[in-house]
């Protein structure tokens, strides 16, 4: 099953208001299961290098069904990922993507967001993923 094309417009709409009340302006890309570009979003002023970045974000969490940040966070020199950012065309492994999960907990796509701190990337992008009301991501052995 794929994130709909409502399911990311409204992703992207709740995303966006968290980014005007941040004061901040962002690029926000849903995509689908499998990776591929569903919606996208470029406000007004943000950089024009975040369009790449908000994408390859959202295709990081969905190819690993788990948050960019936590993906940074394992892929530190030494850490069991380290070098995954070189892989599927590139990766971007901080905050800022999030995958979407349906209620039975099937992963149907995921948000990227960039253009301000991680921050508030991260936080808008969970602005977008909340909005649809899915289910937390069932357990994995590389989460922390």
């Amino acid at each position: 099953m794929h994130v709909t094309i409502e399911q990311a417009e409204k992703a992207i709409a709740a995303a966006r208001q968290k980014a005007l009340a941040l004061g901040t302006q962002m690029c926000i890309a849903v995509v689908d299961s499998g990776g591929v570009l569903k919606a996208f979003h470029r406000m007004d002023d943000a950089w024009v290098g975040s369009v790449d970045i908000s994408i390859k974000k959202a295709k990081t969490a969905v190819f690993f069904g788990m948050p960019t940040g936590q993906i940074g966070k394992l892929s530190q020199p030494g850490g069991p990922l380290y070098g995954i950012e070189h892989s599927n065309d590139g990766l971007v492994t901080f905050p800022g993507g999030l995958p979407i999960v349906d209620k039975d907990g099937v992963m149907i796509g995921a948000v990227g967001v960039s253009g301000s701190s991680v921050e508030n990337d991260h936080a808008v992008a969970s602005a977008g993923v909340a909005t649809l009301g899915v289910a937390e991501l069932p357990e994995h052995p590389w989460r922390t």
